[in-house]
């Protein structure tokens, strides 16, 4: 359970199908701690690869710390995942079908430690897009009428 969420993957729960979550460690700079807990991360575009018996987080977006010292800084560097190797092994064989991705979901302070949530996760169709879209703006009228009618009663 996160105590303090830093960032969340919007975009992966309306483009993907989320079939099982996983829970990583991330090496990070001490610079890059920093503007995590800020709030600076961005994880939409970003997923997760298996090489070498080691997991990376791709394409994620950590903003350069404000105060850090000179040093040149990449903002969308790979990360490493801290993982046990069952839980590799475990991902790297679901890769192995076809249509599932490893997506980040969440990053979060958990314990003063910031872990990551991966999702396994399948693509929506365009179809599936839509029905979750109609189900919740019929989820927002009924709300909206729930609190007209309690304005009034």
């Amino acid at each position: 359970m996160p105590d303090t969420l830093l960032a969340k993957n919007k975009k992966a729960w309306f483009d993907y199908e989320v079939l099982e979550k996983l829970e990583a460690g991330i090496m990070l700079s001490g610079a890059e701690v920093k503007s995590a807990k800020a709030g600076r991360v961005q994880l939409k575009g970003s997923h997760v690869t298996i090489e070498g018996g080691r997991a990376w987080l791709e394409k994620a977006h950590i903003s350069p710390y404000d105060f850090a010292r000179g040093q040149e800084y990449n903002p969308n560097r790979r990360r490493q995942l801290l993982l046990h190797k069952k839980e590799l092994l475990h991902l790297a064989g679901l890769l192995n079908e076809k249509g599932i991705a490893l997506v980040p979901l969440e990053l979060y302070l958990k314990k003063q430690l910031i872990k990551l949530s991966i999702g396994v996760c399948r693509g929506k169709k365009k179809y599936d897009k839509r029905h979750d879209l109609k189900k919740k703006a019929m989820q927002k009228e009924v709300a909206q009428s729930l609190k007209s009618s309690l304005r009034e009663g």
